[in-house]
């Protein structure tokens, strides 16, 4: 199983910035259960969103920037980027089914 691409504040800008596909942001912390099984689902949504959407992963422990200007108040959370810019928040729970039918409607809104 792949794991997902870790982002910190420092590259954040950047790579959000820089990327050619809308980003989904995954905010955690280690010993979340609910994290660590969003994780699992997110991995294993890579695939089917490869070359779409690029899935990232935020430690917020060890990041503080970037979730307090999105104001992160619970985790797990993800947020939607596209064309660098931050979109929505999408509920931050679910399966790989459910997460995959939630970004093909926002990102048939394109």
């Amino acid at each position: 199983m792949a794991r997902l691409k870790s982002v910190t504040d420092a590259d954040f800008d950047q790579l959000v910035a820089s990327a050619e596909t809308p980003v989904l942001v995954e905010f955690w912390k280690p010993g979340c259960g609910h994290c660590q099984a969003l994780t699992a689902e997110l991995e294993r949504l890579e695939e089917d969103v490869e070359g779409r959407v690029a899935i990232v992963a935020m430690n917020v422990e060890d990041n503080y920037q970037i979730p307090a200007e999105l104001e992160v108040a619970s985790l797990p959370a993800l947020a939607l980027y596209r064309d660098g810019i931050f979109e929505r928040f999408i509920g931050g729970l679910g399966t790989r089914e459910a997460l995959l039918k939630e970004l093909r409607l926002r990102l048939k809104k394109s």
